[in-house]
């Protein structure tokens, strides 16, 4: 309604938007998880699949927005990382938190049947908050710090339940064990006590889910240009210098790199994402051949 005599009130809302020229991060989190992964039954200490529903949920938000450079995720929280330059929402701070975090609550609902086998007793609930960097070496700490917190969690969280699970130590008796350790202390018991070389375990657990848009070909030798484009899951250490060196595009010109894999050994959230990129070119096809 034009030229109401109540418009007035939009006077009232802020003006939130955000700096130009720094990197925007919205950062998610799972909301009282340990209750949620009680009630669901989540495998301990890692739950492959609760793992992935979250990733699938990271990767409907970056299909959404394309100006997100990368997203990490690693147990019950997820962050976006948007380039410096993004004009989504007209860089408005509000907008672009509520829109990433109700599409990340959705997304995850809609993606659980697709990997857990037990239905959902109650919504998820997910909060989120914006956080602004000035520099490129202020956004390789908090993802350094990210990764850290995965690491430092993940070992005292598979060192405390094969205490409880196989040691049949209660909670209490597995937290005073584990009390005033360090991690070479954690890395001791568990290949002493249980034959587990923490370096072997999967590396997701370990370091997290890095998402980057890519263009997947089968060989190194393929042509960039024919790939198709895809977000890609990867699991490495992103805070040595190595990953900032193979992924020039995160920090450089936005250009997604190519990624060589081949179909049979494709992580599974890539397969079904070229799956379902293949069933809409060909439904698209169907359409432009019936008219």
């Amino acid at each position: 309604m034009a030229c109401s005599r109540y418009e007035y009130v939009k006077s009232y809302e802020l003006d939130d938007r955000i700096l130009p020229n720094v990197w925007i991060v919205i950062r998610i989190d799972g909301k009282k998880f340990h209750k949620f992964s009680n009630a669901h039954k989540f495998e301990k200490p890692n739950d492959e699949n609760a793992l992935n529903v979250m990733n699938a949920a990271g990767i409907a938000v970056m299909q959404e927005f394309r100006d997100i450079v990368l997203a990490y995720g690693q147990s019950d929280e997820y962050s976006f990382v948007f380039r410096k330059d993004t004009t989504a929402f007209k860089r408005r701070a509000s907008k672009l938190l509520t829109y990433v975090t109700s599409l990340f609550s959705t997304s995850y609902v809609m993606n659980w049947p697709k990997w857990m086998d037990r239905q959902l007793v109650y919504a998820p609930c997910f909060d989120g908050r914006t956080v602004l960097y000035p520099s490129d070496a202020n956004l390789r700490d908090y993802l350094s710090w990210r990764q850290a917190d995965v690491h430092v969690n993940n070992l005292y969280n598979t060192a405390f339940w094969k205490l409880v699970l196989e040691s049949g130590l209660t909670n209490q008796q597995a937290e005073e064990r584990l009390r005033g350790t360090l991690s070479a202390d954690k890395n001791e018991l568990l290949f002493q006590e249980f034959g587990i070389n923490y370096n072997n375990l999967p590396a997701m657990y370990r370091k997290g889910t890095i998402l980057l848009r890519k263009r997947v070909v089968q060989s190194a030798n393929d042509d960039q240009e024919k790939g198709s484009q895809a977000i890609v899951p990867i699991h490495d250490d992103l805070i040595r210098e190595p990953f900032w060196r193979e992924h020039t595009e995160i920090l450089g010109k936005y250009v997604p790199g190519k990624y060589v894999s081949e179909v049979s050994s494709s992580p599974r959230l890539l397969k079904m994402q070229l799956s379902e990129e293949l069933q809409l070119a060909e439904q698209l096809q169907d359409k432009a051949n019936i008219s």
